[in-house]
């Protein structure tokens, strides 16, 4: 199934390479394309999640979970800014073939691996396996909870460097040049975060720190929006990067130590769900308030609106804690 993944999004960068190389590419290309890599991540993503449990003991999990959290959430900052650094350097067509190539190594990494795991076999239908995922997501104890700041993460806090070029023309009035920067300055925060997740891996109040880290990138995100200083923009969003770094590998490593293995897949597809769901949605949603309150008033509303979800979320934390390993100690 990772494999059959990993061949779609592949294929469907070259063939967008090639559209933009012979000038042939239209809008419903890229939202087809878009689409199919869309399906093919959906099957993707929860087949990534469990299979990492058959590849470690069980004295590695925990290490083998933050390290996977860290390098995925990772890719997703670093590859849009090595996108926007391609595109400015080689183009649109470069940009996509690169991409294309990328999946070489991972389909590589899949082929060598090797795994003795027998799933066990089951007669239950697809409709009563999802019910009794959602049922777990339910009844298991902070769960519900992690979904819903996923998805508010992603929804509030994702938006800002899919308008970057937008806040860089309307607000600095530059170009290429100072896009490029300021994904620097957020890929380099990213690994600022990452750094930091991994240094406290084995730290209690790992729950609160994530929403902590949704605080900060609230303010962050707003303050950015406002800032018409590109020196204090380039440290904004550098902490911008960093927070929704720790954030999102904090929130996803929490997820995996709560889960069992038998509903690792199951409970997985809905995270995935409510992570991914959240990125377009928010787009959408920005791209209709921008023109009607301006790019600063619009930004900064996300902003703060993902710091009302992370103070919600710390006053209900501060009168019972929620967030907890599957043996009940405290993270």
């Amino acid at each position: 199934m990772l494999l059959y993944s990993q061949y779609i999004q592949m294929i469907c960068a070259f063939v967008l390479a090639v559209l933009f190389a012979t000038h042939t590419v239209k809008v419903w290309h890229i939202l087809t394309l878009s689409f199919v890599v869309g399906v093919g991540q959906s099957f993707g993503g929860p087949a990534y999640s469990a299979l990492l449990p058959t590849l470690v003991g069980p004295e590695d999990l925990a290490n083998a979970i933050s390290m996977n959290s860290i390098q995925f959430n990772l890719a997703r900052i670093i590859g849009p800014t090595l996108g926007g650094l391609a595109y400015t350097v080689f183009g649109a067509t470069w940009c996509f073939a690169l991409n294309g190539v990328s999946y070489v190594a991972v389909i590589i990494s899949l082929l060598v691996i090797r795994v003795q795991f027998n799933a066990p076999k089951t007669h239950a239908s697809v409709l009563k396996s999802m019910k009794e995922g959602i049922g777990f997501i339910q009844d298991r104890e902070g769960l519900t909870s992690l979904v819903v700041l996923a998805f508010c993460t992603t929804l509030f806090g994702f938006s800002l460097t899919g308008f970057l070029p937008v806040i860089v023309q309307t607000i600095f009035h530059r170009g290429s040049g100072t896009y490029a920067l300021l994904l620097v300055f957020s890929g380099g925060g990213s690994i600022c975060g990452a750094l930091i997740v991994a240094a406290m891996e084995r730290l209690k109040g790992q729950g609160r720190l994530a929403v902590l880290a949704l605080f900060a990138l609230g303010f962050t995100t707003a303050g950015f929006a406002l800032s018409k200083w590109l020196p204090v923009s380039c440290l904004l969003i550098f902490l911008a990067g960093a927070a929704v770094m720790a954030s999102a590998s904090l929130l996803l490593s929490l997820v995996q130590l709560i889960v069992v293995d038998s509903m690792r897949g199951r409970v997985m597809s809905v995270y995935n769900l409510a992570f991914r769901a959240g990125i377009p949605l928010g787009a959408l949603s920005l791209g209709k308030l921008i023109p009607i309150l301006g790019v600063p008033t619009a930004i900064a509303g996300f902003g703060l609106s993902l710091v009302g979800v992370a103070s919600y979320f710390l006053i209900v934390m501060s009168k019972a804690p929620t967030f907890r390993r599957q043996n009940k100690s405290e993270v």
